[in-house]
């Protein structure tokens, strides 16, 4: 598949969508007219990449809706050269929004053919994350932290407490809380023992699981 005038201009009109549902951040808007989602999808489905749903991909996994993709890349509030870990690296659609928003990004996925797979095709694509790792995501990576932001993709039935011990004060973690339907949610680190946490809503992610590998 190839990157065509055809998908710029339905990546346009994608953004002018998210627009309209509330996403008022440039860089992001910028970041999703900017990547192919289209190639992040088998290319049967193709039409569907710009619509705004979340769609299945291998390993009984799934590529976010844009709106939700936005919705988080916005609460992170990413400066150019942040230290973000990404827990959950999938189809690798929200890896390349992190790394569009000038992220150093670090990402694990548990699924090993799909981080076979997506480490494989983000270089294809030229995203390159700082460190792609195979593991379990409720641990976190402890040995890059701390970390400006980390990003939950999927559904945790709590927050692990090693991801907000991994945020450097005034990080911020945004993660989908609940089980079948989740609540968005932000928390900041204040400091050592304090966090401050908002919530925004109800999402549907599948599920964060645990100790697979």
């Amino acid at each position: 598949m190839k990157d065509t005038l055809r998908h710029a201009g339905k990546r346009k009109q994608l953004a002018n969508v998210l627009v309209g549902k509330g996403i008022k951040d440039e860089s992001v808007l910028s970041a999703i007219e900017k990547i192919p989602r289209h190639l992040f999808m088998d290319s049967g489905f193709e039409d569907h990449a710009y619509q705004d749903k979340a769609f299945p991909i291998a390993a009984d996994q799934t590529i976010s809706q844009p709106y939700t993709v936005a919705f988080q890349s916005e609460l992170l509030q990413i400066k150019n050269g942040d230290k973000v870990l990404e827990i959950g690296t999938g189809s690798g659609y929200q890896t390349a929004v992190l790394c569009e928003l000038g992220a150093k990004v670090y990402s694990i996925e548990r699924q090993k053919e799909l981080f076979k797979k997506t480490k494989l095709f983000l270089s294809k694509l030229g995203y390159r994350p700082k460190y792609l790792s195979f593991g379990d995501g409720y641990k976190g990576l402890k040995e890059h932290a701390p970390y400006d932001s980390i990003i939950v993709t999927a559904g945790a039935p709590y927050v692990p407490k090693p991801l907000l011990s991994q945020l450097k004060i005034n990080g911020r973690l945004v993660i989908p809380v609940g089980e079948d339907v989740q609540i968005m949610t932000l928390f900041v680190r204040k400091s050592e023992t304090q966090f401050e946490k908002r919530e925004f809503g109800e999402f549907r992610f599948v599920p964060l699981l645990e100790n697979k590998n």
